[in-house]
């Protein structure tokens, strides 16, 4: 089987064409990137006010009870609902896309409204306390300080919105999923293997990306990493008493002259 798969993966014909791996991969792509774009223009704003007020928690109960919906039925039932009604190529793709950002409005929401949510009181009163209005407190003291669960929601909703949009190649969604379902159809055990490798290596990627994302988008001093030597560094003090001729404390030497 490894031989059979490392030979369809360098198979020259198999990266050319509308059905080759970089197409196939390039709309993969471009699915996860609308679907999460539009996630986050519905959710951020919702949950960053759940957040911000507390009103309207139960929005977050009901988005998290979306989970458990599941996602090929959900599939073949928006599909079957909205398709009839679009008279033009779309009529499988705009389903996909409704359903992918179902699922991926869920995390992407609890991501955010738990991270303003789990804002120190004390911040928001400081920054109050300093003349910001509510609309300033949400964007420069609990937005930034909610980075961290944010990117963890995206994070999670990406490989969702990955995941899901393999399958949805059951119902004529192109993508990395046609080699499972076109595979599967033809019996061809090779093009299945190198599509769930495939769609594998895209969701590490793109993880690893975002991880990388989070990482540097987050401030130093929320998320801990050190930047600079701080004043209180034992090196960086034995270079200072180095530089006035001090020892380290309890071995300093007595000063060259004694006051008369």
């Amino acid at each position: 089987m490894i031989d059979d798969l490392v030979t369809w993966l360098t198979d020259p014909a198999h990266w050319s064409g509308p059905d080759g791996v970089p197409a196939r991969l390039g709309e993969h792509v471009l699915y996860t990137v609308v679907t999460i774009a539009i996630g986050l223009l519905i959710a951020v704003p919702l949950g960053a006010w759940v957040g911000h007020t507390g009103r309207a928690r139960w929005l977050i109960t009901w988005a998290n009870a979306l989970r458990a919906v599941p996602s090929l039925g959900l599939l073949f039932a928006i599909s079957m609902l909205v398709g009839p009604l679009i008279q033009s190529d779309l009529a499988f793709t705009i389903p996909s896309i409704i359903v992918l950002v179902v699922l991926a409005i869920p995390p992407l929401l609890s991501g955010t409204y738990a991270g303003v949510e789990s804002v120190d009181p004390a911040a928001r009163d400081a920054a109050r306390g300093m003349g910001m209005r509510g609309s300033q407190v949400l964007t420069r003291v609990e937005l930034p300080i909610a980075m961290p669960l944010f990117l963890s929601g995206v994070r999670s909703a990406t490989l969702q919105v990955i995941a899901t949009a393999t399958i949805a190649a059951a119902i004529s969604l192109g993508g990395l999923g046609r080699y499972l379902i076109d595979g599967l159809a033809a019996r061809d055990l090779p093009q299945m293997v190198a599509g769930s490798v495939l769609v594998a290596v895209l969701a590490l990627g793109a993880d690893g990306l975002l991880a990388l994302l989070q990482r540097y988008a987050v401030s130093p001093g929320i998320s801990g990493r050190r930047t600079h030597v701080g004043p209180s560094d034992p090196g960086r003090l034995d270079v200072s008493r180095a530089g006035t001729g001090l020892g380290p404390p309890g071995n300093r030497s007595a000063p060259d002259h004694q006051p008369a």
